[in-house]
């Protein structure tokens, strides 16, 4: 069982190291950078991966051209801000080991967010197919939000993939607002109303799911501007949507 990694990358400098040298059960680490103006083509290569420059096709189909792109059949599919734990490289070189009895593998994703691990709020454990044979599974999603959908069996791994989110609410604002954008646009491109009892609802239902149904409390003070962020973004996402929508 020999495995590509694929990784999208744009002027991701900071974080790729972490991620490549993570990836050391890997057969092959291939980086698709849509542009970067810094040096991330330089460290990717610096790091022993392959690198590919391709236009921006959106997520999934970004996604899917690296699959397509990667020397073997089992993909391995992490952003530039994640790597593997320890646990779950282990998990991967038994896997190779002993050879694959599934065709995809969900994997807990695990955030790091404001300097905290998360383990509540709704983040933790965040399953994610990220380890799948390209012949039969796909990504899948326009605009945001691109996980992967596998027509074979779907196993789960259980260590870790570790997603070092915001470091600062300076980058998580920012991060929201071309977010909250992308979702709006998949709102009005799917015909869904937003009336103005969502903006009014919606928000305080977000924020009080987040922060009590789903133990935001239990993270501290960065639970709370966990769930005060999830508000934030709600409200966003659907006054973004009336406005285009106007327009």
């Amino acid at each position: 069982m020999n495995i590509s990694a694929t990784i999208i990358t744009l002027n991701e400098e900071r974080n790729l190291p972490r991620a490549i040298e993570s990836l050391r059960c890997c057969d092959e680490i291939l980086v698709v950078d849509s542009g970067s103006t810094d040096a991330t083509v330089e460290v990717a290569e610096k790091h022993g991966a392959r690198v590919l420059d391709a236009n921006w096709r959106g997520y999934a189909a970004q996604k899917n051209y690296a699959s397509d792109q990667a020397a073997h059949d089992w993909v391995l599919s992490i952003d530039a801000d994640e790597a593997l734990s320890e646990d779950l490289e282990a998990e991967i070189w038994q896997l190779k080991k002993s050879g694959p009895q599934y065709d995809a593998y969900t994997l807990p994703r695990m955030a790091q967010y404001l300097g905290r691990w998360i383990l509540h709020s709704g983040w933790y454990p965040d399953r994610k197919i990220r380890l799948f044979d390209r012949r039969k599974a796909k990504w899948v999603g326009q605009f945001v939000h691109e996980s992967v959908v596998s027509t074979g069996r779907v196993g789960a791994l259980e260590g870790n993939l570790l997603h070092y989110t915001c470091g600062s609410l300076s980058e998580h604002l920012k991060s929201m607002d071309r977010y909250t954008t992308l979702a709006a646009e998949e709102l009005v491109a799917g015909g869904k109303s937003v009336g103005a009892r969502r903006l009014l609802v919606d928000p305080p239902w977000t924020f009080f799911k987040t922060y009590f149904l789903q133990g935001g409390y239990l993270d501290g003070l960065e639970g709370f501007v966990i769930a005060h962020m999830a508000a934030q973004y709600t409200f966003l996402k659907y006054a973004k949507a009336r406005y285009m929508r106007r327009r």
